[in-house]
């Protein structure tokens, strides 16, 4: 099966009329990954049950009504499952094994999809290049030389080489856009509490949000429409009623207000990206719709709020990685501290001890109302900005990232440069809003990515946007070559 040229609603149609079984389609896919994983590296685990459960779906007759029926699909190692571990690419989660599934893992299973592996990421989603994983370094399919993005890197990298039409990442800062951006797919952050958290390791837990990779927009929209929903599990997931986000997503752009943040393409951002996105504006225009400048101001202190509040929040969620109760456990300790010590400092990468100390010293008391207090005053003033503009538009639109993908290493020495990568979509993940990264040009061989950002629960006008543009242009078409082999 080749993916690049199948969307969804075609492979369900081959599954429906009998073309293809869900266990061929599975082998096959398994097949591509294997092909190709020695030199993506985008899978920790794959799922040894794969091909039974897609004979046993065959067996029980593809269900006509579910897009997902009998399709295979990847997911994030951040996602706990029963019957593959799952360690959040860290040391400290060697050989775990849960005693559950994450409840947008069960939504996937009643719809028949098939879950074949799980994907790679910078550890405990602390990252932005998929380069901070305990185990291995995935790469870009367009170029094996540069990055994929993270932290949900072998997320992005599966679904743009085209081993399976759909994946799913968490995003707390850009996780999900970030690498969909820099790989050329469709990556969708759901507005705040749109998706079950639970079974999701904790990062930062006013900011994590599960969300699909997939090729197309309308691809991305059947996905959210599975994983969407109020869980009594998660007393963060809202009780909004979840619509059909394919149902309205043909009805164009005419008349639609779309706001460009003259912030967003300021100094720092790559001209060629700049270029790619006023290029996109006057598209939106052609097809009827209104691009104004307007201002967010304090989108630019948004990087700086976020590392005070995400890693505070982070060192209390991996407080419970102590070597006592389950995960990795240092050797011979000496006594009890001991132990913990041991077991923290070996267990942990650098980026993650980074982000403990970062998040430990803002929540002291000699620093809490400087940095804390002020970072959480920055994150309501961000929000009243988001808030101000959509009072008079739709969408907001601009780049998903500064920069197409860098070298494998370039910014692995420089914490602060790496946390740059993540401007663009910050502000996103501090507002609670929903943010979609799609394929918008090229520079060098390397795909550009647009983000835009909805209103809270609203994911069909972004649907209904990005739908309309990659429909006039060509962008999502084009397939890398896995670095010229």
């Amino acid at each position: 099966m080749n993916y690049f040229d199948r969307d969804l609603e075609s492979v369900h149609q081959m599954l429906v009329d009998g073309e293809l079984t869900s266990a061929e389609l599975t082998k096959q896919t398994l097949a591509n990954i294997d092909a190709h994983e020695a030199d993506l590296q985008a899978y920790l685990a794959m799922n040894d049950e794969a091909l039974a459960q897609a004979e046993k779906i065959d067996a029980a007759g593809i269900d006509p009504d579910n897009v997902l029926s009998g399709v295979p699909v990847a997911i994030k190692d951040n996602l706990v499952t029963t019957n593959m571990p799952t360690t959040a690419a860290s040391k400290m989660l060697e050989n775990f094994h849960s005693l559950f599934n994450a409840t947008v893992v069960e939504k996937l299973q009643a719809a028949g999809a098939v879950i074949v592996g799980k994907t790679n990421l910078d550890e405990f989603a602390m990252g932005s290049s998929t380069e901070k994983s305990a185990y291995k370094t995935t790469r870009n399919p367009w170029d094996t030389n540069t990055v994929p993005g993270g932290s949900s890197g072998g997320s992005a990298t599966t679904v743009a080489a085209g081993e399976v039409p759909a994946s799913l990442g968490s995003d707390t800062g850009g996780s999900i856009r970030q690498p969909a951006s820099f790989t050329g797919v469709v990556g969708m952050k759901p507005t705040y509490g749109r998706v079950s958290r639970w079974g999701l390791i904790a990062f930062g837990s006013s900011f994590d949000q599960i969300g699909p990779f997939t090729r197309t927009v309308k691809d991305n929209a059947y996905l959210l429409n599975t994983i969407a929903g109020h869980d009594d599990h998660d007393a963060t997931s809202s009780d909004k009623e979840v619509p059909d986000f394919t149902a309205g997503i043909d009805q164009g752009v005419q008349g639609m207000r779309i706001a460009l943040p003259k912030e967003y393409l300021s100094d720092g951002i790559d001209q060629s990206v700049k270029d790619a996105i006023q290029v996109a504006a006057k598209k939106y225009e052609e097809l009827g719709a209104t691009v104004d400048e307007v201002s967010l101001p304090h989108a630019q202190y948004g990087v700086m709020a976020y590392y005070a509040l995400a890693s505070s929040e982070a060192s209390s969620n991996l407080e419970r990685f102590d070597g006592i109760r389950y995960g990795y456990r240092a050797e011979d300790p000496k006594n009890l501290e001991d132990l913990y010590v041991k077991t923290r400092s070996t267990g942990f990468g650098d980026e993650v001890k980074r982000r403990i100390m970062l998040g430990t010293f803002a929540l002291s008391a000699g620093s809490f109302d400087k940095y804390f207090k002020k970072a959480a005053q920055i994150r309501t003033l961000i929000i009243e900005d988001f808030q101000k503009v959509f009072q008079d538009h739709d969408l907001i639109m601009g780049p998903t990232a500064p920069t197409t993908a860098f070298a494998v290493g370039a910014e692995s020495t420089d914490p602060t440069e790496m946390y740059m990568n993540d401007v663009m979509t910050i502000p996103v993940n501090l507002a609670g809003l929903p943010g979609m990264s799609l394929p918008a040009g090229f520079s060098n061989g390397l795909p550009i990515g647009m983000q835009l950002i909805g209103k809270p629960f609203a994911e069909s006008t972004i649907y209904q946007a990005g739908h309309a543009f990659e429909q006039n242009t060509d962008f999502h078409k084009q397939t890398p070559q896995l670095g010229g082999k």
